[in-house]
């Protein structure tokens, strides 16, 4: 019999639990697949003793997970620990340098330090891996890399954050507003006690400073990526949206533009027609477009234990059968050098929400000033009157330069009529 892929695995929360579940559950599958057994034979994790819900008699225990890089029986190394830095880069770095393959679920690590990683895998001859890194279950990394290597990537869209997702959803199904539905979402523990990393934008954004690296051949750069969050996204925004033929999803998007790559989070109003806004809940999704190809559309679920232990177990098979793939689809020296955008070059059209005192001239100040900034509407809503108290005017533009809006922003949220900041979400015609 060909020798067991023998497997080191750090981190033992949720996923790695699930991912021992599912190298033992479905280990006779899997084996036929990878063409040889793939086992876990050693583990780390920060508490022995803590009930796991799976069994770790037999396996070598590490209290360092570092150490466990060094261990001469384990051919590839699974980290599982999360965060940019600490252990988790250390492990990843370690194994490395050693030229041992590396299959990792942790996006920040490689939106952070993803270039400087492949370096040392180049280096080394060693694998690194992350399928799991983005979308959970959805295998969008093997897409972009392998199945549509074939195709000039015009732009990728996904839905990148369940809990963000989750949340809007029920918003607008059950027209609630924003902390009650997040503060649900944290009970049902779809957000963590801290949600920012999520309702901020920041995961996402990690995980499209991937996608664009992948889809574009060029390094992985999260600093060059706009990230805003749904903070500000109100229940009447929400039901607005629905009375325009539109519905608000968190989105990542990258896309080739002219002069270089442009990557941004924002809520974006999404035609309902269209397949990503149609997917609800804690699903995620990713949309590739590419220039043969066409439109791919990728649906499933973006988190937990089994959909992420499944993305690493398809990494496991494919080091098991000695498929190597360059980190970012093409050796370092090849990648492309084109410039990120800046957000004040994004042109489109835009959702602008006011809530402003119900008196004459209000309204011709507004336009007035999006009109000194070279910005035409295509249609404006007022919802009754109320003269002398605040009333929501909602106004929708044609295409324009986010510079040319910002300054609009800035003149009508300055208005003694304008009660509170504007309310802006772009508007993606997909």
């Amino acid at each position: 019999m060909t020798r067991p892929l023998s497997v080191a695995v750090a981190g033992l929360g949720t996923v790695g639990a699930g991912l021992l579940a599912l190298l033992r559950d479905n280990a006779e599958i899997i084996a036929a697949r990878a063409g040889r057994p793939v086992v876990v034979t050693a583990v780390s994790a920060r508490d022995r003793n803590r009930d796991r819900g799976v069994s770790l008699d037999g396996l070598r225990w590490y209290e360092d997970p570092v150490a466990m890089a060094a261990d001469a029986q384990a051919d590839v190394v699974v980290e599982l620990i999360g965060g940019s830095d600490g252990p988790a880069r250390a492990l990843v770095e370690a194994a490395l340098a050693a030229g041992k393959p590396v299959v990792t679920a942790n996006k920040a690590l490689l939106a952070l330090h993803g270039t400087a990683l492949a370096g040392m895998a180049e280096a080394s001859g060693a694998t690194l891996a992350y399928e799991a890194a983005v979308a959970g279950g959805i295998p969008a990394i093997k897409a972009l890399r392998e199945g549509l290597a074939g195709n000039q990537i015009r732009r990728v869209t996904g839905i990148l954050n369940g809990t963000c997702n989750y949340i809007l959803t029920n918003m607008r199904e059950q027209k609630r507003e924003f902390a009650d539905v997040l503060a649900e979402a944290q009970k049902l523990g779809y957000a963590e006690a801290d949600p920012s990393f999520d309702i901020d934008g920041i995961d996402a954004a990690h995980k499209l400073a991937i996608l664009a690296a992948l889809a574009f051949g060029r390094p992985v750069s999260f600093a060059d990526v706009h990230v805003e969050g749904i903070r500000a996204v109100s229940a009447l925004d929400i039901r607005l949206a629905d009375e325009l033929g539109y519905r608000i999803k968190l989105l990542g998007i990258a896309q080739r533009e002219e002069g270089g790559i442009a990557t941004r989070v924002h809520p974006c109003m999404v035609p309902a027609a269209h397949p990503i806004a149609r997917v609800d809940g804690v699903f995620n999704a990713v949309v590739a477009e590419g220039d043969f190809v066409g439109r791919v559309v990728l649906e499933g679920r973006g988190a937990g234990a089994g959909p992420t232990a499944s993305a690493v177990a398809a990494d496991l098979i494919d080091i098991a059968r000695g498929r190597h793939t360059p980190v970012w689809g093409a050796a370092p020296g090849a990648l492309d050098g084109a410039p990120a955008l800046p957000m004040e070059r994004h042109h489109g059209a835009y959702y602008l929400r006011l809530m402003v005192l119900d008196r004459p001239g209000v309204i011709a100040d507004v336009t007035a000033t999006l009109r000194d900034n070279g910005i035409s509407l295509e249609s404006m809503i007022q919802r009754g009157r109320a003269p002398g108290e605040a009333v929501p005017v909602v106004l929708t533009t044609h295409d324009c330069r986010e510079s040319a809006m910002r300054a609009a922003l800035a003149r009508i949220g300055a208005l003694e009529a304008v009660l509170e900041p504007p309310a802006l979400i772009r508007i993606e015609s997909l």
